[in-house]
């Protein structure tokens, strides 16, 4: 009645956390692979190239409690680039974590990206094993497109240390209003001279793919069996770092297959139901979970199919798109595959090397 009040300030808030998947836990591709690209954890593009030696190895690797620092802020799962051996580098090396926006999500986040009074506020866990200056960027992908781009150095060898950066809007950036990508965050332990330069850091420039940051030092590259850690990414609308949003994994799985879906993975997984258009080719629909960000290209495994109907099963070969849209797909089966025209059927995986998956990541 006196016009004074005490509240607990909460900063617990959903749906702050612009970043998908960045606690690295869902991981519908699989868990490591050699190869450069979206090939483990979902939204991740761990990308690198042209490093002289070593093998480069992206996985998603599981937190102890020993991991003082992002396990007590309940992170379970990280994801890490991981060297063979020593690297040389080259002009044109380059090794990366990158995720990418769709411009809508950035747009109508609350982020007034052309004022600089305006803010957003990256964070990230973040552990190496050799330690030096290291940089991220995030960029704008419509209109002319700017970079801004900072430093970050961890507090020591193999030790979690805790990144904040907020970043102010600036004039001239544009974000339109679509499904396509217009935004991107690039978290980089190294890159070559062929991109690196003479660049001024905190502040937003057109963007240069000639110079994306000032040139690395080649320490953790060339130190031997190098490793590079990252988990609890956050990007988020203000000034201030949030606590990370902990989502459950079933809506952040949701989120994932907006941009990517795996039907079938692994040996006798069932995935379309169907009939024989005729007796050699099956036609069977797959809805999506969820819409997804545009119509998906499907990516199938060859001769790991068995499609069952009328009391018979058939091995097949070929997995092809009949019909495509953003909600479901009408898959085309065939290939050595003889049963009666007419039957209802169902396809499944015959081998632990079967897949089907939909991607439509921008």
């Amino acid at each position: 009645s006196d016009g004074t009040a005490t509240a607990k300030i909460t900063n617990n808030l959903s749906n702050r956390n612009l970043i998908i998947n960045g606690d690295m836990r869902v991981a519908q591709r699989g868990t490591s692979s050699t190869t450069t690209g979206l090939k483990t954890i979902d939204r991740w593009r761990l990308q690198f190239a042209n490093v002289t030696g070593p093998t480069i190895t992206q996985s998603q690797q599981s937190l102890t409690s020993s991991d003082t620092g992002p396990w007590g802020k309940g992170f379970r799962k990280f994801g890490r680039l991981a060297l063979s051996g020593a690297g040389t580098a080259t002009a044109t090396s380059y090794i990366e974590f990158q995720q990418k926006f769709e411009a809508q999500n950035i747009s109508n986040s609350g982020w007034d990206y052309t004022s600089t009074s305006s803010y957003i506020t990256v964070s990230f866990w973040f552990r190496c094993s050799t330690n030096q200056t290291f940089y991220a960027w995030v960029t704008s992908a419509d209109g002319t497109n700017k970079r801004y781009t900072f430093s970050f150095t961890a507090s020591g060898n193999n030790t979690w240390t805790k990144i904040t950066k907020s970043i102010p809007g600036a004039s001239g950036i544009q974000i339109d209003n679509d499904a396509n990508e217009g935004f991107s965050l690039i978290i980089a332990p190294f890159y070559g001279t062929d991109y690196t330069g003479s660049v001024s850091l905190n502040t937003w420039l057109t963007k240069d793919d000639t110079i994306h940051s000032p040139d690395y030092a080649t320490t953790w590259l060339a130190a031997g069996a190098s490793t590079f850690d990252l988990t609890g990414v956050q990007l988020e609308v203000g000034d201030t770092a949030t606590d990370f949003e902990h989502r459950s994994y079933g809506d952040e799985l949701r989120r994932c297959q907006r941009y990517y879906f795996s039907a079938a993975r692994g040996d006798n997984i069932p995935f379309a139901n169907g009939n024989m258009y005729n007796g050699t080719q099956m036609y069977g629909f797959i809805r999506f979970p969820t819409e997804m960000r545009a119509n998906p290209t499907l990516k199938a495994s060859t001769g790991t199919y068995t499609v069952h109907g009328g009391g018979s099963s058939d091995g097949c070969d070929d997995a092809s798109q009949a019909r495509v849209s953003k909600t479901g797909f009408v898959i085309s089966i065939s290939g050595n595959l003889s049963l009666t025209s007419g039957v209802g059927t169902y396809v499944r995986t015959n081998d632990a090397s079967g897949y089907v998956e939909f991607d439509a990541e921008p």
